[in-house]
C-alpha cells in the first residue's frame, strides 16, 4: 500500500472516526486528496461510511476503519508470526519451511472440504469466497473471458508478506486444494498490486 493511502488509515484509527477535513489537517493534503483515497481505501473494504446528521449545515460523512483493516497495523500476534517464521527461515531449508506452509494450507481448507463438483464453477468459487471470508480474506469472484474466472483477493497476511513472501502460498493453496482446480495468480499486493488476483480455468 502507498504511503499516503496508509497514513490515511493511520489517521482514521487514531481519531478513531475522521472527516475529509479532520484527515486533511492531519495530513496536511488537500481535501480532494483525501476524498481520493478515501474512495480507494471504501473501495477496497477498509472504511465504513456513515452521514452523520448536523443541527447546523449540511450532513458530512464520517469515516471508520473496518476489521479488514486491522491487517495494516501490527498487533502483538504478528508479531509473534514474524519471530516465528524468523526462527524456521533460520532452521530449516527454504523447502522445508514452504513445505510447512503449503500443510498448513492444505489442512485449513481440509476443515471445509472439498466443494460439490455438480455446481458449476461459479456456484463453487461463490462458496469458496465465504469460505475465504472466514479466514480473513475479503474476496470476490469475476467472469473474465467464456473459459476462465479470477478470484480476487484483499489478502489479512499482508503485513507479514512484507518479510515472508512464503505464506503468499496460503491463499492459493486453500483455493486450489477446495476446488480441485489449477489456480494461476497474475497479480500479488506485495508487488504494488491493489489486490491479489487469481485466474481458474473453467475446463
Amino acid at each position: 500500500m502507498r504511503d499516503t493511502r496508509l497514513a490515511v488509515l493511520q489517521a482514521i484509527r487514531e481519531q478513531g472516526q475522521a472527516t475529509v477535513a479532520s484527515l486533511a489537517e492531519a495530513l496536511g493534503i488537500s481535501p480532494i486528496s483525501v476524498r481520493h483515497h478515501l474512495t480507494s481505501l471504501h473501495a477496497e473494504g477498509l472504511l465504513n461510511i456513515e452521514l452523520q446528521r448536523q443541527s447546523v449545515g449540511r450532513p458530512k460523512h464520517v469515516y471508520t476503519l473496518t476489521e479488514a483493516a486491522a491487517r495494516y497495523f501490527p498487533s502483538a500476534y504478528l508479531t509473534f508470526a514474524e519471530r516465528l517464521l524468523d526462527e524456521l527461515k533460520a532452521s530449516l531449508a527454504p523447502q522445508q519451511v514452504e513445505a510447512i506452509i503449503d500443510r498448513m494450507a492444505a489442512n485449513t481448507a481440509a476443515r471445509y472440504g472439498s466443494l460439490d463438483i455438480r455446481g458449476t464453477l461459479e456456484e463453487r468459487l461463490k462458496k469458496l469466497v465465504a469460505i475465504l471470508g472466514e479466514e480473513g480474506f475479503r474476496a470476490a469472484v469475476r467472469r473474465v473471458d467464456s473459459s476462465t474466472l479470477q478470484a480476487e483477493l484483499n489478502c489479512p497476511y499482508v503485513f507479514v508478506g512484507q518479510r515472508h513472501p512464503e505464506v503468499c502460498r496460503i491463499d492459493g493453496t486453500i483455493i486450489r486444494s477446495v476446488l480441485g482446480r489449477a489456480v494461476q495468480r497474475t497479480s500479488c499486493v506485495l508487488d504494488g498490486d491493489k489486490l491479489c488476483i487469481f485466474s481458474v480455468e473453467d475446463n
